[in-house]
């Protein structure tokens, strides 16, 4: 995979071009960076829906659908995601490269067009989107967010966070709520579409082998009329954790779900962030983990147990399923192991080992188009986009001292405990 290509065509607007010849289909993503914010979290998240079904062009699902069977069977999506504490806006169009088409056209031009129709030109009804558009995607969303619930690891991950960052943006839910969601307006999903093209920060993406220069033009084009006055996008990083609070839900659950949320001191743009990763996935990262080969296997007190790095924000979190009687037993168990790394018990093999999950998971994850769109945007936050080699090179330079070090900054913020009626 080639390095990536780097431009400012407006103000805040970033387009990137990644060539790879190793695929037969193309991919560029638009994506919006907002602030994270209770208030308009599920405006932006419903606008993403209806945005990507319909535009002024194409005004029905219909019609959007039979445009883009025409060009090969191409795709259109949208969807949201935290990004510390920016809300990341995505509106993605996936198609056949340019080399593979049967005539002349220029699918890449067709595919950035129908992009930017949905962006700068939805389907509006005066000073408010079209509501019945707006009421078919309203549904969808609640019941997504109302159906968490039945994922109860996913939402103890998400209540965690919440309970952790009570009194920080992070603690939103990229969805907000679903009673949110239902008082959002087609009238508010005009001011956030408007407030979107004025202030948004945009980072587009092209992956594919074809050239990027049409499809540049055409985003280049659409925001030359833009009179744009920047959000400041900030996330807030807790360095320490000066006491530990826990919380506890009671449900009808035959599995308990702990969960540990530690401040790392870093996070962002910060040096150690790429030492605090390493550590995290030494813990619990993969199956030669410390959380994986001593407290699942060897003591059998838990049915999963895993650490993960949300660098953007500074935190590690760690979450397990287990019976209720070993809730107790299982957050020792998890607390010794760190212990270990910060004393300095931990061998080459675990270190290398880790290294070697590490650089598997990151060539894997580029082994699509779409996995190589999502390496880039992972990286937003980071102050720097390194190629997929360039990072594992960055992981393979910490040294065992670095990685003491990093176990060493952590420092445990919240428990949460999801048990049985």
């Amino acid at each position: 995979m080639n390095s990536l290509c780097r431009t400012e065509i407006a103000k805040g607007v970033n387009f990137s071009a990644v060539s790879d010849n190793r695929f037969k289909t193309m991919k560029i993503t638009a994506t919006v960076l907002v602030p994270l914010c209770k208030d308009t979290a599920s405006v932006y998240a419903l606008l993403t829906q209806v945005m990507t079904r319909s535009c002024a062009e194409y005004p029905d699902f219909t019609a959007l659908s039979k445009k883009l069977s025409s060009l090969y069977g191409a795709s259109l999506s949208g969807g949201v995601r935290k990004l510390g504490e920016s809300l990341a806006l995505s509106f993605s169009v996936s198609g056949l490269d340019d080399r593979y088409a049967l005539t002349d056209e220029s699918i890449s031009e067709e595919l950035s067009r129908i992009l930017c129709s949905v962006i700068f030109n939805p389907l509006l009804d005066g000073e408010a989107f079209n509501v019945e558009e707006v009421e078919q995607e309203r549904r969808q969303l609640v019941e997504l967010a109302e159906s968490e619930i039945n994922d109860k690891r996913a939402y103890s991950n998400n209540r965690l966070l919440e309970l952790m960052c009570d009194k920080e943006a992070y603690g939103i839910r990229r969805y907000g709520s679903a009673e949110e969601i239902k008082k959002v307006t087609a009238q508010d999903l005009y001011k956030a579409w408007q407030t979107m093209l004025r202030s948004a920060h945009f980072e587009i993406f092209f992956i594919g082998e074809s050239s990027a220069e049409t499809a540049k033009k055409v985003f280049t084009e659409n925001f030359a009329s833009l009179d744009r006055n920047l959000f400041e996008l900030s996330t807030d990083i807790i360095r320490r954790a000066d006491s530990v609070r826990e919380f506890e839900d009671r449900m009808e659950v035959a599995q308990a779900k702990l969960l540990l949320g530690f401040r790392t001191e870093c996070g962002g743009k910060d040096e150690g962030v790429t030492a605090m990763r390493l550590m995290c996935a030494i813990l619990g990262g993969s199956a030669h983990s410390k959380f994986f080969i001593n407290v699942r296997e060897k003591q059998s007190l838990c049915y999963y147990c895993v650490s993960r790095y949300q660098r953007a924000k500074g935190i590690m979190t760690v979450e397990s399923g287990v019976e209720f009687e070993n809730i107790e037993k299982t957050k020792n168990a998890v607390l010794s192991e760190l212990d270990a790394i910060r004393k300095g018990d931990l061998t080459d093999d675990e270190i290398n080992f880790a290294k070697l999950s590490i650089a598997n998971d990151f060539v894997s994850i580029c082994d699509t188009v779409g996995g190589i769109g999502e390496w880039y945007i992972s990286q937003l936050a980071d102050g720097r986009m390194l190629s997929v080699q360039e990072a594992i090179d960055d992981f393979n330079s910490i040294t065992k001292e670095q990685i003491i070090e990093a176990a060493n900054k952590v420092t445990l913020d919240t428990v949460y405990v999801l048990r049985g009626e």
